[in-house]
């Protein structure tokens, strides 16, 4: 797979080390199994796959190549470039200007742009209708452009199944810059709608069987559904894709749900589920399948308590932090800086977006067991500053130097 040349204060030579272990004894990343980084009265299991993927690493080598190679030229991002405020903060701060919040709120007036300006795409794409609007200014809309590919393979299938006749069912957060531009594309060739979890899925399918009438639909999913939908004949073929960042597991059962639905509904079988339901499981992200899956394997072991680091914004962290509190106390950061000390602890409740003091963070006992592990937009500089934090509270920071030359 490609490199990138990504800033040094995003790297630990550390974890890079580690990861290259693991990688040399694995190629084929068959082992979920964490590493294990044992420093006596702390231990550390380390999710196999964390960290920067493809797409965050590609966008953030444009960025920054485009700095560079651009000193006299206004820059600006259409939004955040991912979502980790390290990252963000730092683009900031070598002038960059975003245009609109994550939400799509409009910080810099359209009208304020020129033709020679520089509009960076982030990573995670952009609709249609902005493309048009930096056209209309004489801005060349993809001539920096790092949205990632495995989100535009997703737009790709979404076209493909909807020149087949296909309705699109977008498995995603509604708000979330990535279906919002997955939903721009989509509509483009065929109907779409929106669903944000299984429980919506199953609302969409009782307007597919008819259980409850068409008319409450456009109520029900008002603001997820493309202009001109019609219930009646729009629902009839359909197919399932995905935001990239969403649990993997759940894309693939709100897929199931819906194929099995068709099924019933039209009397299928399962070599003729086709004709009413478009196979298209192959849009789920590969990083995202393998993070979650590592903290699947993590959650095997046993342990007191869990960190997930990343940007409290960050989709895909937070199915992460949805994964290990399943399973045991678990707390979400964004930086090293939120451990305090060995019993304080500032941390993120994304359930209702509030960010939490807590004093009973590490239980007194011989030997405490963190589970590690960090989102796909968290440089890997702050997954090392945590276990460096974590190590000083046990008097045991020079054991980093040891660990480092035990992986070389």
């Amino acid at each position: 797979m490609k490199t990138f040349n990504v800033p040094v204060i995003y790297r630990s030579p550390l974890i890079t080390a580690i990861k290259n272990s693991r990688k040399q004894l694995d190629r084929m990343k068959k082992d979920f199994t964490p590493t294990v980084l044992d420093f006596g009265p702390l231990k550390v299991l380390l999710a196999r796959h964390f960290g920067f993927c493809f797409g965050v690493e590609n966008a953030i080598e444009i960025a920054f190549r485009t700095l560079d190679e651009n000193p006299d030229k206004r820059i600006f991002l259409l939004s955040e470039m991912i979502h980790n405020p390290h990252v963000n903060n730092d683009l900031l701060a070598r002038g960059v200007q975003f245009i609109m919040d994550t939400a799509g709120k409009q910080l810099v007036p359209w009208e304020s742009l020129h033709p020679d300006d520089i509009v960076i795409i982030p990573a995670f794409g952009t609709t249609l209708e902005i493309e048009a609007k930096l056209t209309s200014l004489g801005i060349a809309p993809l001539q920096y452009n790092t949205t990632c590919p495995f989100v535009e393979r997703v737009w790709n299938k979404a076209e493909q199944i909807g020149q087949q006749s296909y309705t699109v069912i977008v498995h995603g957060k509604p708000g979330h810059e990535e279906t919002r531009a997955t939903f721009s594309h989509s509509t483009s060739s065929t109907p779409t709608v929106v669903v944000k979890d299984m429980a919506e899925a199953q609302l969409l399918a009782t307007f597919i069987t008819g259980e409850n009438p068409a008319a409450e639909f456009y109520e029900r999913f008002k603001g997820q559904y493309s202009p001109g939908f019609d219930v009646a004949k729009d629902l009839q073929r359909v197919g399932v894709v995905n935001q990239t960042t969403m649990l993997a597991t759940e894309t693939q059962a709100i897929a199931d749900y819906i194929r099995n639905v068709m099924i019933d509904r039209y009397a299928l079988t399962a070599t003729t589920a086709g004709e009413r339901f478009a196979d298209a499981r192959d849009t789920l992200c590969y990083a995202t399948n393998d993070n979650q899956s590592a903290v699947t394997g993590l959650l095997r072991e046993e342990a007191d308590v869990a960190i997930v680091v990343g940007g409290y914004n960050s989709s895909n962290t937070s199915h992460l932090v949805e994964l290990c509190e399943e399973q045991l106390p678990t707390f979400f950061i964004s930086s090293d800086e939120k451990l305090i000390t060995a019993n304080e602890i500032e941390h993120w409740d994304f359930h209702h977006k509030q960010e939490l003091h807590s004093f009973t963070f590490l239980p007194q006992k011989e030997q405490v067991t963190i589970l590690l592990t960090s989102g796909a937009s968290c440089p890997d500089a702050l997954v090392e500053a945590v276990i460096r934090k974590l190590l000083s509270f046990y008097g045991l920071e020079h054991k980093i130097e040891e660990l480092a030359a035990k992986f070389k």
